[in-house]
């Protein structure tokens, strides 16, 4: 058997551990520099505002409803993450962290447990440590789990907030309940072309034949179709190094001079210099990006990409600053308006792993540099940067509306009087 655990409303549930005012009341949480909405409460859903949307788009019924916004606060959410899984891992030891706000676990070995209350432990653990509210869907297949968990988020009162599919009858039902497009592994184009086969529901997909299936889509969705009718196909995948690294932002203004633009790509791969030594890896290729405001259309527009093969690995800040910054004098353009950049590097492999090149490599007095640097700014909070990186400068997304940083800054600690 598998479970799916999810934190509900995950963002809003952690500004309302800290702040019990936010309680029962409409909240949202935006995006990067304040742009949209990526959570909201159940209260703020029952008025109709979809996830995603532009906030500046929805502001009347906003404020119409005194709805409470907030910043994201990523060091809160990604504390309280850890906290949450750390919890889990002391209940079972398989457990595939499948994103911020979500875990599959398997039961496996578990034969003579009862996992319905088992899983009630988990969730009254987790609320009562952290302060998390969750939903817990368990079932044969990871695919079914995903439903079930959504049943148990749809009727919470009914189901306690934790759900079990364990018979064909539970199967069919629940699958019944839910359209194609709550399906896991189904987006919107797969679901019109179900539909022009008459598949409504969740349970339709289960019924179409395997020959149609295999002919007529991928091996990916013949094996959903295969968990959904509770023949497991898929297994908990754990932590593996990244295949790629992207440092991308949006701009809190647009920027004109090559000087800034030099600053903020400096500060891009710088940071994916940092990533790459922290998994231990090296990179072979970086790409540069630089892109214009394309919703101002009065403005010249400019969208360039420049792609960087390297000499040799290398997880240098030294030498993937060199690189970026040449780029950055080949695709600038005078008179635009830049509102986006990053860095993305690929072509990872493990640093004991490279392949040499007996006429380019690294200096090897870096990779002592990198690690004292690391070493410091971990201390310190990057205290040392490189010379073309402005010391005077510390650029960060727009937080209008950012919460203390109640588990992470020792300045933000709650004091009790």
């Amino acid at each position: 058997m598998f479970a799916l655990i999810d934190c509900n409303n995950f963002y809003v549930s952690c500004e309302r551990v800290f702040d019990p005012k936010l309680n029962n009341k409409p909240v949202v949480v935006l995006s990067n520099n304040d742009g949209c909405i990526i959570s909201r409460s159940d209260e703020v859903k029952r008025l109709g505002i979809p996830m995603g949307a532009p906030v500046f788009k929805y502001r009347s019924i906003l404020n119409q409803h005194d709805v409470k916004i907030l910043s994201s606060n990523y060091p809160l959410y990604a504390d309280m993450s850890y906290r949450v899984m750390s919890i889990l891992k002391r209940f079972v030891l398989d457990v595939e962290l499948y994103s911020i706000d979500e875990a599959f676990l398997s039961f496996h070995g578990f034969k003579h447990y009862n996992i319905h209350s088992y899983a009630i432990e988990i969730r009254k653990t987790i609320f009562k440590w952290t302060g998390i509210p969750t939903s817990v869907g368990i079932a044969p297949t990871k695919a079914l789990s995903k439903i079930a968990n959504k049943v148990a988020r749809r009727h919470p009162r009914e189901t306690k907030d934790v759900y079990l599919i364990n018979s064909e009858l539970e199967r069919i039902k629940s699958l019944k309940k839910f359209s194609l497009n709550d399906v896991w592994g189904i987006g919107r184009s797969l679901t019109k072309r179900l539909e022009q086969t008459g598949c409504s529901s969740a349970y339709d997909f289960t019924k179409l034949p395997k020959a149609w299936i295999k002919s007529n889509l991928s091996i990916v969705e013949f094996r959903l179709q295969q968990e959904l009718r509770g023949i497991a196909t898929l297994r908990l995948d754990f932590i593996k190094n990244k295949k790629s690294i992207a440092t991308t932002r949006t701009f809190e203004k647009p920027l004109r001079d090559i000087k800034y633009i030099k600053e903020r790509i400096s500060t891009f791969a710088v940071s994916c210099a940092e990533k790459l030594r922290k998994q231990r890896s090296a990179c072979r290729i970086m790409i540069i990006i630089l892109r214009s405001n394309f919703f101002r259309k009065d403005l010249k527009q400019h969208s360039t990409t420049k792609i960087v093969s390297l000499p040799y690995s290398t997880n240098s800040s030294l030498v993937l600053n060199n690189y970026a910054m040449n780029a950055i004098d080949e695709i600038f353009k005078d008179g635009i308006e830049y509102k986006k950049a990053g860095v993305i590097v690929s072509g990872l492999s493990e640093i004991n792993t490279s392949q040499l090149n007996i006429f380019n490599h690294e200096d090897p007095r870096h990779p002592n540099l990198m690690s004292a640097i690391d070493k410091i700014n971990f201390k310190y909070i990057d205290k040392v940067k490189l010379g073309n990186q402005d010391l005077k400068i510390k650029w960060k997304m727009q937080q209008n509306f950012l919460s203390p940083q109640y588990t992470t800054k020792f300045e933000d600690i709650i004091k009790v009087i």
